[in-house]
C-alpha cells in the first residue's frame, strides 16, 4: 500500500471538486487505506472561522491572500503533515494552487512574493498529485448559483483564474491532471480515477 499520499482538488467554482473530493476518499478507503479529508479554508477550526471571513467581507488582495496563508500554515501544521507522517492518505479540496489562481493570476499579486510566503507557510510541502477539474467559467457559475463574494466576481476575473490553473498545469504536468469536468459526473470520475490508480501505484 502507497504511504503518506497527498492528493489536492483545484478549479474553478461548480467544478465538482466538493463532490469528487468525497468520493475519491470513499475509493481510497473501500482499498484500505486510513484517510484524511480536508478543504481549505476551513479545515481547522481557525480554519473555519477564516471561510467565513474570507467569504463574506470585501478586502484588498493581499490581505485576502494573507488571511488565506494564515488557514494554509495552521491546516498544514495541524492537520496534513501529522496525517502524512502517519502513512495515510489526505485528500484536500484546494491547497496553494488555489490562491496562485485567484490571487495571483486572478488579483493580479506577484506569483514570486506568494511562492516564497508559501514556501515558509509550509514548510514547502507540495501535493503528490493535483486533480485540476477544467470548466468553463459561465458553467461554473451557473451551476454554483454565485452565493459568496468570490463567486459573485465578474466573469473576466473568472477567466483570469481558469487561465491560470491551466498555466500552472502547464508548467508541472508531472503533478497536475487535467480533467474535463464539464461531462457528466460519472465520466468525470472514471478520468478521476484512472489519474489517483496510476498516481499511487507508482
Amino acid at each position: 500500500m502507497k504511504k503518506g499520499f497527498f492528493v489536492s482538488l483545484e478549479g474553478p467554482e461548480g467544478a465538482g471538486k466538493t463532490t469528487l473530493a468525497r468520493r475519491l476518499a470513499d475509493w481510497f478507503a473501500e482499498r484500505g487505506a486510513e484517510v484524511v479529508l480536508t478543504r481549505e479554508p476551513g479545515g481547522t477550526e481557525l480554519g473555519a472561522a477564516v471561510r467565513e471571513l474570507l467569504l463574506a467581507r470585501p478586502m484588498e488582495p493581499e490581505c485576502e491572500f494573507l488571511l488565506y496563508l494564515a488557514d494554509r500554515a495552521e491546516h498544514t501544521r495541524r492537520v496534513i503533515r501529522p496525517a502524512l507522517l502517519a502513512g495515510k492518505v489526505v485528500i484536500a479540496d484546494r491547497f496553494a494552487d488555489s490562491s496562485y489562481a485567484y490571487q495571483g493570476f486572478g488579483r493580479g499579486l506577484s506569483l514570486a512574493w506568494m511562492r516564497a510566503a508559501t514556501e515558509g507557510a509550509t514548510g514547502g510541502l507540495v501535493p503528490d498529485l493535483t486533480l485540476l477539474l477544467d470548466l468553463d467559467p459561465e458553467e461554473g457559475l451557473r451551476r454554483s448559483g454565485r452565493t459568496d463574494r468570490l463567486e459573485r466576481e465578474a466573469l473576466d476575473f473568472h477567466r483570469r483564474v481558469r487561465e491560470g490553473y491551466l498555466a500552472l498545469a502547464e508548467a508541472e504536468p508531472e503533478r497536475f491532471r487535467v480533467i474535463d469536468a464539464s461531462r457528466p459526473l460519472e465520466r468525470v470520475w472514471r478520468s478521476v480515477e484512472r489519474a489517483v490508480e496510476k498516481a499511487w501505484s507508482a
